[in-house]
């Protein structure tokens, strides 16, 4: 309205004045753009030409000046006569400057300014300058030769004939910019009378047209609205050719025909879709008569109607009928709510309009050809806000916005009518199930006659059956009791066994202690009194003596396994830091057996994976250490890589598992026997299980690698060829972080390896050796078993330690409480009488103690040890057979603490 108002009657009366106005503006604006360019002239005259002569004046007179100063300085010889030749030599140039950038519209002029300066220039360099310097040099008689000829009088006459000349010029230059200023002022009054009668000739053209406009538009207006109001005929229009306020009037009046006509429209083609499917006897009919005349009447030339079956979470769509389908059948048999935009419609209950329709999208056939539509309507029918069918249509063209309004009109009727016949089938189909039902209940009454003797007859068996039941039951329970009792039995035996094994664990490695220890010391020979036969004897007790203890951490992690206990720490393993600790375990095996050790890491490992990063460790510790053992000649290769999908999908199915890493070791050994692939799992069996068998080892570690994948939720798979080697693949899933998987939480477990002793890295201390830090300190060593006093003694003094033995828990605080200052103490947790954790306990208790460093030693190896030491005091803890290297670590941070 605002597009067309602008062109209405006021504005056309204003535009009239507006015009005229405009007009009037620009004859007094061109009229003053004379005056002012006449202005300009005449100032041009004044200010330029005038200036142009003062400049040149001004210059001659710096030459006049120049030539003065140098006459009076040569004939007297006085400084002060060069004043003004100085001033004059600077002041020319910018007079000069000035008056060349004023002519940049006059090249003629602008060239005989050059040759001036030329001139002036060739003065100052001839007579001007020389004959100065000359003077100042008393050069007496070149400046008489110089004035005989005097060279520089013909330039100061060549500058007064160029100025001459100059000045000429300029002067009939100004004499025909007067002459143009005489003609520009005729030209003024000319054309100031010729522009005031174009004014007054548009001013009348002007009012003329806006009259005419109004007058004819009005007419115009008037004669169609005679016309319509004799005529019948609803079709014909209100011609507009203007757009003020009349054109809007007709187009108004056009726009109320055009929407009376096409209301008419609408309501006679949903009569006609209203009256055409009443009475239909089922929904298959109504669907097809419906799609039949819906399909032509919106200029659709193919299309589909869906109907939503069954309750609601169990809905289906179903094809019910298509208009204008191809060989194949038009459209899906059927969908689920939101799948597709069939399902999206009825989901969201709207309608979808898709247009620029991809070519593949569906092809529209006749008998010549076929060809794919352009629009795709797809509409919900509903009834009480309930999407109960869907109409989904496709034309060639594009559906006008009459056609979407009629189906908007359409559906809403449809739902009522869809519903009407669906609950018209219901009731029917009701009725013809109750009359069956009627019919069958008669039946059934006369069956039920007959059942009645037979439920008696049943009734008795079923007697002797409750009381068969009965005994049974009474039996059940005898057998359930049976198994408590079995099952108490057995975790009784499971409890005997672990506490068997933690005090076997105890007793073996108090000896094997000291027998490692003193072992380490004599193969060391610090004293330099063992041969080197005896050296070698010390070093192989010392390794026995690591094989021994090898074999009890195997016994406890194999035992543990077997009770059940097995905590399953989930978190971030970095995959690609594998090959790092492999190879620094490893490398130098391979290097001492003469073999290649390679590590190959797939590009397509995930960097991160969710396992037990310290059970991988472990398995595949054991499977290298079996691939060198039996690995003579060639090489080792270990491989990280991801699981092919097809073995996962054998390996793991019913389950899934987004990644699987396959950690396969790959050997050139002897190889396992078909027969004895299978056997080497088991506990303590070997490929070779004769006693003259030539690789050694107690056959636990493949079984606890086993057991180990099992409880990573993994695989271990075999292959093997006799003579040419084995590889052996590790195949374990991403597991659930932050989790911990439990098996049996009533078994008692063990820690299978040594525990190290956790040093922070803030304790850590520069450089220090022990000989220098460890002199002169006092050591309190408390443990009630001589042999391992004797070993830790004698290693201690060694050290340079001043050593204090306790026997018990008693002796440890007599000794504390003595005149010998104890520096750290070494406290034994198995003791009689009074245990290590009651000791530790009350050490801490004295406040003069509090501080006293005191690492706790056990051979238990239970586990939750450590966190039992350090919450009766310990300042740390280390397990037996101790390492003392780790034990030297250990003592060095807290000794440099003090």
């Amino acid at each position: 309205m605002l597009q067309k108002a602008k062109y209405g009657i006021r504005f056309k009366i204003i535009l009239g004045y507006a015009v005229i106005t405009v007009f009037f503006i620009i004859s007094i604006l061109i009229v003053n753009s004379q005056v002012s360019s006449m202005q300009e002239q005449r100032n041009y005259i004044i200010e330029h030409d005038i200036a142009v002569f003062d400049l040149t004046n001004q210059i001659e007179k710096h030459m006049l000046d120049m030539e003065t100063s140098q006459r009076g300085f040569v004939l007297t010889g006085d400084p002060a006569y060069l004043e003004p030749y100085t001033n004059a030599s600077s002041s020319w140039k910018e007079d000069y400057t000035r008056l060349y950038a004023m002519l940049p519209d006059n090249p003629e002029q602008q060239k005989k300014l050059e040759l001036i300066r030329s001139t002036i220039q060739h003065w100052i360099t001839v007579a001007g300058d020389p004959t100065i310097v000359m003077k100042k040099e008393n050069k007496t008689q070149e400046l008489d030769a110089f004035f005989k000829s005097d060279p520089g009088k013909k330039d100061m006459d060549e500058v007064r004939a160029q100025f001459k000349a100059f000045r000429s010029t300029v002067k009939e230059l100004t004499l025909d910019r007067a002459d143009k200023l005489d003609q520009m002022n005729r030209t003024l009054v000319f054309g100031f009378y010729a522009l005031m009668a174009l004014v007054l000739l548009i001013a009348s053209g002007v009012a003329a047209s806006i009259s005419s406009s109004i007058v004819r538009t009005l007419r115009e207006v008037t004669e169609a609205i005679t016309e319509i109001a004799s005529s019948k005929q609803s079709h014909r229009r209100i011609p507009v050719s203007t757009q003020d306020e009349i054109g809007m009037l007709g187009e108004a009046t056009n726009a109320l025909l055009e929407s009376h006509e096409r209301e008419y429209w609408l309501q006679t083609k949903v009569g006609e879709v209203v009256t055409m499917i009443q009475g239909m006897p089922d929904t298959r009919t109504l669907g097809g008569k419906l799609i039949s005349h819906i399909a032509p009447l919106l200029n659709a030339t193919y299309g589909v109607i869906y109907i939503v079956t069954g309750k609601a979470g169990q809905q289906r769509i179903v094809k019910l009928a298509s208009y204008a389908s191809s060989g194949e059948n038009a459209g899906f048999d059927g969908f689920r709510v939101g799948e597709g935009l069939v399902g999206q419609c009825v989901l969201e209950n709207r309608m979808f309009h898709l247009t620029d329709v991809p070519v593949d999208y569906i092809h529209i056939s006749s008998g010549l050809g076929k060809a794919s539509p352009k629009d795709v309507l797809i509409a919900p029918i509903a009834y009480e806000g309930q999407v109960i069918a869907v109409l989904e249509l496709a034309t060639l063209e594009t559906f006008a916005p009459e056609h979407l309004q009629l189906l908007e009109d359409i559906i809403e009727s449809l739902g009522i009518m869809i519903n009407s016949v669906e609950s018209r089938t219901e009731v029917e189909r009701l009725l013809r199930e109750s009359q069956a039902m009627t019919e069958e209940l008669q039946t059934q009454a006369e069956e039920l006659q007959t059942q009645q003797e037979e439920l008696r007859v049943t009734n008795e068996q079923l007697e002797k059956q409750n009381r068969f039941a009965e005994e049974k039951a009474q039996e059940l329970d005898r057998i359930r009791v049976e198994l408590e009792e079995y099952t108490e039995q057995l975790q009784q035996s499971s409890q005997y066994k672990s506490d068997f094994l933690a005090n076997m664990s105890h007793e073996l490695r108090t000896p094997l202690n000291s027998i490692i220890i003193l072992s380490e010391m004599l193969s060391e020979n610090k004293k330099r009194t063992l041969t080197a036969e005896e050296q070698e004897y010390a070093r192989i007790v010392h390794s026995s003596g690591n094989d021994l203890l090898s074999l009890i951490n195997d016994i406890l992690d194999l035992s543990k396994v077997e009770a059940g206990k097995i905590d399953i720490v989930v978190d971030e393993m970095n995959v690609t830091e594998l090959p790092a600790h492999m190879s620094k375990q490893f490398m130098k095996v391979a290097e001492q057996k003469s073999l290649q050790f390679m590590i190959e890491l797939a590009p397509d490992v995930p960097t991160i994976f969710l396992t037990d990063e310290q059970r991988v460790h472990q398995i595949l510790r054991n499977l290298l250490s079996n691939a060198f053992k039996f690995t003579e000649r060639g090489s080792v290769t270990m491989r990280v890589q991801t699981a092919e999908p097809k073995l996962v999908k054998q390996l793991f199915s019913p389950q899934r598992h987004d990644t699987v890493l396959a950690l396969s070791v790959s050997d050139t050994g002897i190889g396992i026997p078909a027969d004895k692939r299978e056997v080497i799992f088991e506990a303590f069996h070997q490929a070779d299980g004769t006693t003259s068998r030539k690789f050694g080892g107690t056959g636990l570690g493949l079984s606890i690698c086993r057991e180990f994948a099992k409880l990573l939720g993994g695989h271990i798979v075999v292959e093997s060829e006799e003579g040419v080697g084995t590889n052996f693949t590790l195949y374990v899933p991403s597991l659930e972080p932050n989790k911990q998987r439990h098996i049996h939480e009533t078994a008692v477990s063990f820690e299978t390896d040594a525990p190290a002793a956790v040093v922070p890295v803030s304790r850590l201390t520069p450089a220090v050796p022990p000989s220098t830090l460890f002199a002169g300190k006092h050591i309190l060593v408390v443990d009630d078993d001589v042999r391992n006093v004797f070993a830790l003694t004698t290693w201690l003094e060694d050290a340079g330690f001043h050593v204090t033995v306790a026997s018990n828990g008693q002796e440890c605080l007599d000794a504390l409480n003595g005149d010998v200052p104890i520096d750290l103490a070494l406290i034994d947790i198995m003791m009689p009488v009074m245990d290590g954790y009651e000791t530790i306990r009350r050490i801490r208790a004295n406040p003069q103690l509090a501080a006293l460093p005191i690492i706790a030693l056990t051979a238990k190896a239970m586990k939750h040890d450590r966190e039992q030491c350090l919450e009766a005091g310990a300042s740390d803890y280390i397990s037996k057979p101790i390492n003392m290297n780790q034990l030297t670590s250990l003592m060095r941070v807290w000794l440099a603490k003090e």
